[in-house]
């Protein structure tokens, strides 16, 4: 991955993201690349949930790998989590601000799979 995080040469915005470390293209992959990981967020962008909501949202995921893409959000800072002292604990997920941020662009990708949607299927009944 080093070498994708600091190779700006073949990139076809080199002029204006060799000034960063990493690739900013690259860099926003790297957040959101995991099967489940923009779906959390899309799911956490209408308030925070616990483990057990997201898992039923997501019925196709492993505990493991849910857990997995939770932590793994959570070190990038796009996800909090909140433990309540209580018993049984109770652990809340939630978008971070930046995580708060992409609800734009998640917002224009379920715009762009609804767009996308009804051009197939108009385009598969003629």
């Amino acid at each position: 991955m080093d070498k994708l995080i600091t190779s700006h040469h073949k990139c076809h915005m080199s002029h204006s993201c060799s000034k960063y470390e990493t690739c900013p293209m690259t860099l926003f992959h790297k957040l959101v690349s995991g099967k489940w990981k923009i779906l959390i967020l899309w799911y956490l962008s209408s308030g925070s949930l616990r483990f057990s909501e997201i898992k039923r949202k997501l019925p196709d995921v492993t505990q493991k790998m849910l857990t997995n893409q939770l932590r793994s959000l959570e070190e990038d800072a796009l996800v909090s989590r909140e433990i309540f002292p209580v018993i049984p604990p109770k652990v809340e997920y939630s978008l971070t601000e930046m995580g708060g941020k992409m609800i734009p662009l998640l917002e224009q990708m379920y715009n762009y799979g609804v767009e996308y949607s009804e051009s197939t299927s108009k385009a598969s009944a003629e």
